[in-house]
């Protein structure tokens, strides 16, 4: 069996976060994914961050895991990018 390397893309979830709230709850993979309706193993790889979380299921997982979905998410929903280097920093209002 082959193993999945890193998705190319930037993850839109944070590996780590899953697996800290998952034991946190002290939940296997097995229960998360039968909760989810998914197979283990997609949970192993979203854990391992060789397959990406799509937005609909850090939701899921966030609901699962009963923890707001900003806590899965690599950049929280309206988080703004960061000013390329040297460029003008805006005003504070």
């Amino acid at each position: 069996m082959t193993e999945r390397k890193k998705p190319r893309s930037p993850l839109h979830h944070k590996p780590r976060a899953v697996t800290r709230e998952r034991e946190r709850l002290g939940l296997t993979k097995a229960a998360v994914a039968e909760r989810a309706g998914v197979s283990p193993s997609l949970i192993t790889e979203i854990e391992k961050g060789t397959r990406n979380a799509t937005p609909a299921m850090i939701l899921v997982l966030a609901g699962i895991l009963e923890c707001d979905p900003d806590t899965l998410r690599r950049k929280p929903l309206g988080a703004r990018p960061a000013a390329p280097k040297g460029a003008p920093q805006e005003a504070a209002a």
